[in-house]
């Protein structure tokens, strides 16, 4: 198979679809692989690395979308590039599609087979290609936060872990997923006062031992969200409901109830944000502020320490990559339901039931779109 690699256009992305080690392990199974001019330079994979693990150095992304058999990509491909798609193409990527009616529009229309790297599963139910990207959002999360309230930055001018005599911020973290628990580990390593809420008792009490008292474990309810936002310095939204967008838990009037100069960092933002007033911001204009609250809402917050990331994402994704090079989309996804549970599109059809309902598609069954 003939994979391509093209180098990633959104605003401050840096990151790119495969390390030159991954290249080198597809090409020891027998396939072929291009990457753009430059498209890991910015991050210390230059073009030489790609070239001696025998990629091929190609100068325009159009050649890379006209010829590959696969393409390899980090983020949801931009509307020049969904443009760029063909049918029975095989597109492996972060799609994030429920909040996203154009570029699902786009993928329809181009015929392609889509599989989300956000929606692929493993046998102990977890998002292994998303845990990567959220752990690094999670760890993000607390640093943006702790920057932003900072005085010079419009926040609060209060320092995460306090001093002695003076005590430590309040963070209150909504979601105790792989995002929360992160964010957690950096704040409480950060001296900061940390609460995190959780719908599952199980959850709460496996973060309970975990951190050993020291942080507080709160049930969510409306009233807990109410309560502990309106004390809170640092707000994290970690709620993921898979493939789905996510739930609107802060609202308009707890902005109004928090402190001047706190800060919210909604890493939810891919899916649609998890606070009423999210709207997805870049790495070069990261922040805005509504009711006197800071908003970080970047929508690649992994894309800010590009080279980890891509390190950590190849590490995920190339197994899968390497078993849809060898068998073809077709019967790589037959022969694992975890992979065939990333399949988001194919051949204009919406595949993921969590996208069908958000945007009022038709669901078809993945084995049924693919028969």
């Amino acid at each position: 198979m003939l994979v391509g690699v093209p180098k990633e256009i959104k605003n401050h992305e840096y990151r790119i679809g495969l390390t030159p080690a991954g290249v080198k392990e597809l090409i020891a199974h027998g396939h072929s692989v291009m990457v753009e001019n430059n498209g890991g330079a910015a991050i210390g994979f230059d073009n030489d690395q790609y070239v001696a693990a025998g990629a091929e150095i190609v100068n325009e992304a159009s050649e890379i979308f006209a010829r590959a058999d696969m393409i390899i990509k980090v983020k949801e491909p931009q509307p020049v590039e969904c443009e760029m798609l063909r049918e029975g193409q095989l597109l492996f990527t972060y799609l994030h599609l429920a909040p996203d009616p154009k570029q699902t529009e786009l993928l329809v229309k181009s015929g392609c087979t889509a599989i989300a790297y956000e929606t692929v599963t493993d046998n102990a139910g977890t998002l292994p290609l998303l845990a990567p990207m959220s752990e690094v959002a999670g760890r993000m999360s607390i640093q943006a936060g702790a920057h932003h309230l900072e005085k010079a930055q419009g926040g609060a001018g209060v320092l995460l872990g306090g001093v002695p005599g003076v005590a430590p911020a309040k963070v209150l973290i909504i979601g105790g997923g792989v995002v929360g628990t992160q964010a957690a580990r950096m704040a409480v390593g950060m001296g900061a006062d940390v609460t995190i809420l959780d719908r599952s008792l199980t959850r709460l009490k496996q973060l309970d031992s975990e951190f050993d008292g020291r942080l507080r474990t709160v049930y969510s309810t409306s009233d807990a969200i109410e309560q502990y936002s309106s004390e809170a310095d640092l707000v994290v939204g970690a709620v993921l409901i898979p493939g789905a967008a996510a739930p609107k838990l802060l609202n308009r009037g707890h902005l109004k109830a928090m402190k001047d100069g706190a800060v919210v960092v909604d890493v939810a933002i891919d899916q649609g944000g998890c606070f009423e007033t999210s709207r997805a911001t870049t790495h070069q204009e990261p922040t805005y502020v509504e009711e006197g609250v800071i908003h970080y809402c970047v929508a690649n917050m992994p894309g800010g320490v590009a080279r980890t990331s891509t390190m950590a994402l190849t590490n995920a994704t190339l197994p899968f990559a390497v078993a849809l090079a060898n068998k073809g989309a077709k019967k790589a996804i037959e022969d694992d339901a975890h992979l065939c549970n990333g399949l988001n599109v194919h051949a204009g059809k919406i595949t993921c039931e969590a996208v069908a309902v958000a945007l009022g598609y038709d669901f078809v069954a993945p084995e049924v779109a693919m028969a």
